[in-house]
């Protein structure tokens, strides 16, 4: 039998789950808020073009309404300025959208302070009783915000200083830009950066030093609960715009029963 033929009969037999790690975009989806003067993408919606009407009588159709950072997303390189001459979301390469993952799971510590960043320490820890982190592989932080989805104020959790939902620190963010194999970090809040990070020292470290290193982003993930420590693949098959700094995407885990 075939690697391919395998992997099909795999799937359909359950003995590969494929849980979707993918928020539904609807125009309640929560989207990032930035202030003024700076601009804001648009709610997602959704505009009819005919359905089974004279519009078109046997069918429906709509056009689509959205931002490339809208719901679950891929940030590529070129969103920003670090990697402004880096990929665009069309020029990731296909193999690097079939990835390995794995989770670190902090949601204990993330309820008790929405504020919370990761720190090189945690990651050392995590590596200490389930190895290395996956080459060329996401890590995956989860949070439990994902739990909070369904109501943007209470998602972005902001205040007169500002949003407040965790993320990962400037020194953390660096390492593992710079001295880890992953392909890139996915997290359960609105952007890869804490609510908090705009003021950082440099503003919003992970999108700097992540995307800066060529490496990418996946936000608003659900479901991270269902997922294994090690050992799941993740497909993560943005839209291939030209020239785009992102797209939503409906991402997939594997994971071996």
């Amino acid at each position: 039998m075939s690697v391919l033929q395998s992997f099909v009969d795999s799937v359909r037999n359950g003995a590969i789950e494929v849980i979707d790690l993918t928020a539904p975009l609807t125009a309640q989806t929560p989207i990032l808020q930035l202030p003024e003067p700076f601009g804001n993408t648009i709610p997602f919606r959704l505009e009819e073009i005919s359905r089974y009407d004279d519009r078109g009588p046997a069918w429906y159709w709509n056009d689509i309404h959205t931002g490339e950072h809208t719901g679950t997303h891929f940030d590529a390189p070129v969103h920003w300025v670090t990697a402004r001459d880096g990929e665009d979301v069309s020029q990731v390469p296909a193999r690097s959208l079939i990835a390995p993952a794995v989770v670190l799971d902090l949601a204990a510590e993330a309820s008790k302070d929405p504020d919370f960043l990761l720190q090189i320490d945690h990651v050392k820890e995590w590596e200490r009783a389930n190895g290395p982190l996956p080459e060329g592989g996401w890590l995956l932080y989860r949070t439990g915000w994902d739990a909070r989805s369904a109501d943007q104020a209470a998602f972005l959790n902001a205040d007169e200083t500002g949003p407040h939902t965790p993320g990962i620190s400037v020194e953390c963010a660096q390492w593992l830009a710079a001295e880890t194999p992953i392909l890139g970090l996915g997290v359960e809040t609105v952007g890869t950066d804490a609510g908090a990070a705009h003021s950082f020292d440099p503003p919003f470290p992970c999108h700097s030093f992540l995307l800066g290193a060529g490496k990418y982003g996946l936000t608003q993930l659900r479901n991270l609960d269902r997922l294994p420590v090690t050992g799941a693949v993740v497909v993560a098959p943005p839209l291939p715009i030209e020239g785009g700094s992102g797209s939503p995407v409906r991402v997939l885990a594997l994971v071996e029963r």
